[in-house]
């Protein structure tokens, strides 16, 4: 049976496109049943109405406070029968109870390989500005597990590109976003089958008998 699973987005969206792309051509057992988004403005919400999917819009700054916010988002995930939460550019804390709830299953993608160039502040341009900056080598896009941390969870899966050729910021976050589209629906294809194992910090996948 394929895992049902809400996309929590805050602006383009395109990661939840790849990913309901990857499931309705039938590459990964998931079904992506609503996208959550906090900005009236995403264009993640064109991507949905696109591709017939649900959207919610739950702004943060609406509710009298965080209990109230938690138990909206909640009464969501319920109504659609929700396995996963894949937060796909959701610029926003997670609330504590919803990760209690959805403990092992709410990932995220960040586009830069954690632990480096991760937590607060570090998203979109500058993540990639500060590894130009830095003279790496490598660069790539990371799944991992969200707790109540900014980019801080275990990570399930990485993935290096040689960026030794970009001239700017700009073609680094080219070149690293192609990547994550396609590793974010191969994880959660993964996650969807239980075949991560998560250690501590660390994450294992099984393989398959």
């Amino acid at each position: 049976m394929k895992k049902r699973v809400a996309a929590f987005c805050s602006h383009g969206g395109s990661n939840f496109a790849a990913i309901a792309d990857a499931a309705a051509r039938g590459e990964i057992p998931i079904e992506v049943a609503v996208m959550v988004h906090n900005n009236a403005r995403a264009g993640a919400k064109q991507k949905a109405q696109a591709r017939g999917i649900p959207t919610e819009w739950i702004p943060r700054k609406t509710f009298a406070d965080e209990t109230a916010y938690t138990q909206r988002l909640m009464q969501v995930l319920d109504r659609y029968g929700i396995d996963i939460v894949a937060l796909a550019g959701f610029m926003q804390l997670v609330p504590s109870e919803l990760l209690r709830r959805y403990e092992g299953k709410v990932t995220n993608i960040h586009p830069a390989l954690l632990p480096l160039f991760g937590g607060r502040g570090f998203y979109g341009m500058k993540v990639h500005e500060a590894v130009f900056a830095s003279g790496m080598k490598v660069s790539g896009p990371t799944v991992h597990l969200v707790d109540e941390q900014y980019d801080h969870g275990p990570i399930l899966m990485q993935r290096a590109i040689a960026i030794d050729d970009c001239k700017c910021p700009e073609e680094i976050a080219s070149l690293v976003l192609a990547e994550e589209h396609k590793i974010y629906p191969e994880t959660l294809g993964l996650l969807a089958q239980g075949r991560f194992q998560v250690n501590g910090r660390r994450a294992f996948i099984n393989v398959l008998s």
